[in-house]
């Protein structure tokens, strides 16, 4: 842990936020769409597997991941490493939100939750796989369902299902946030290179407070988080937070 007081002023408009979000026993929810709505109406064909879904459960879940590093930084445990995966968590499940709200029409929104979802069934059908898991009863298999999807996305006309890339989804969405894309793929890039054990975050992003020599003759850099070099990140994630709120709840509304 860190022998340098953490700051963490920068992180106080992110934190309050997801305050804001928490209930007494768990975070408040997004409200379904209103049957007249805008979001209602692209997911009317899509039966069970609508973009609302996806968007909500995107956004419980990065709050769970900022709300994890505000805990972390109450209780004073702050390490150099935690606070750039958990953010990178955050980041990417507030721009997923917003990419599935941001699709340049009705059809294009739709490819895009269909695309989720058939990724996010892939990787159920290799949990099965790996597990040797069947569902119960009248329970569909992975597979079983993206087979559904797909057959969804061709009764409605829809172009290819494509596999959703992290990385291009942070860029199309940061502009619907008012911010600059290249700038947060490449905060993203840091925060992604800390959660995968990477060197070359710690020399980029990270402040050095003391070496010691071993008894081979490697030294032991001793780190702490570069506070300069996390407030871009922390700053995104509010920004993209603010950004789908509003934008959900104008999609979600009657008309």
């Amino acid at each position: 842990m860190s022998t340098q007081a953490f700051n963490a002023a920068y992180l106080l408009p992110l934190f309050h936020a997801i305050e804001q979000a928490r209930g007494d026993d768990a975070y408040r929810q997004l409200p379904a769409p209103a049957p007249a709505s805008s979001l209602a109406a692209d997911d009317a064909p899509l039966g069970p597997y609508s973009a609302a879904h996806l968007i909500r459960n995107s956004y419980t879940a990065g709050l769970a991941h900022a709300d994890a590093l505000r805990r972390l930084t109450a209780a004073g445990e702050v390490d150099p490493t935690s606070p750039w995966t958990l953010l990178r968590g955050a980041l990417e499940n507030f721009a997923t939100g917003l990419w599935l709200l941001d699709g340049a029409g009705r059809n294009e929104r739709r490819r895009r939750a269909l695309s989720l979802w058939d990724e996010d069934m892939r990787n159920r059908h290799q949990h099965e796989t790996d597990t040797g898991h069947h569902p119960s009863g009248a329970g569909r298999t992975g597979a079983q369902r993206r087979a559904e999807i797909r057959d969804i996305a061709d009764r409605l006309g829809l172009p290819p299902l494509t596999r959703p890339a992290t990385h291009q989804i942070l860029l199309a969405a940061a502009p619907s946030a008012g911010l600059t894309a290249v700038k947060v793929g490449a905060a993203w890039r840091a925060a992604s290179g800390f959660a995968h054990g990477r060197y070359w975050p710690n020399l980029r992003a990270s402040q050095p407070r003391a070496a010691v020599e071993g008894d081979d003759g490697i030294h032991t850099i001793a780190l702490v988080i570069d506070e300069g070099q996390h407030r871009p990140l922390a700053e995104y994630c509010h920004s993209m937070l603010n950004r789908l709120q509003e934008h959900y709840t104008a999609r979600a509304q009657a008309r």
